[in-house]
């Protein structure tokens, strides 16, 4: 299986999980990405389960919603690697949300930029960087 996809096994879609991480678990921003994270049990399959979201009180659009959202999945595709290598090195597993909080419609570059250093400070508060 290729590293750098975004594969349905990855895809977090359980109702429960999700509800969980907004109720139990911990966030912090990297403006224009707000970062919801929850440590999950280790019968997962994955190491990361990842969902994205945006408002439709400041995208009343769906076409805007959905572009979006695209942006968000690619930029967490190609950002995951340093994140999913230090899981594995420390047996953890995670869900995370990722939720664009802005008002405008996001420029990929630093929507990169700012997952990237999303990703270094989830590690930080995960406490597996070395």
């Amino acid at each position: 299986m290729k590293l750098n996809g975004y594969h349905k096994k990855e895809k977090l879609k359980s109702r429960t999980q999700l509800e969980a991480i907004f109720a139990t678990g911990k966030s912090f921003s990297v403006f224009p990405v707000k970062i919801f994270f929850l440590e999950t049990d280790t019968s997962e399959t994955a190491y990361i389960k990842a969902g994205v979201g945006v408002s439709a009180r400041h995208f009343k659009k769906a076409v805007h919603r959905n572009r979006i959202k695209r942006l968000l999945r690619e930029a967490y595709r190609l950002e995951k690697q340093t994140l999913l290598h230090q899981l594995e090195k420390h047996g953890k597993k995670i869900a995370i949300f990722l939720l664009y909080i802005d008002k405008e419609m996001p420029d990929y570059i630093v929507l990169r930029e700012k997952m990237k250093d999303g990703f270094e400070k989830l590690q930080s508060r995960l406490a597996i960087q070395e």
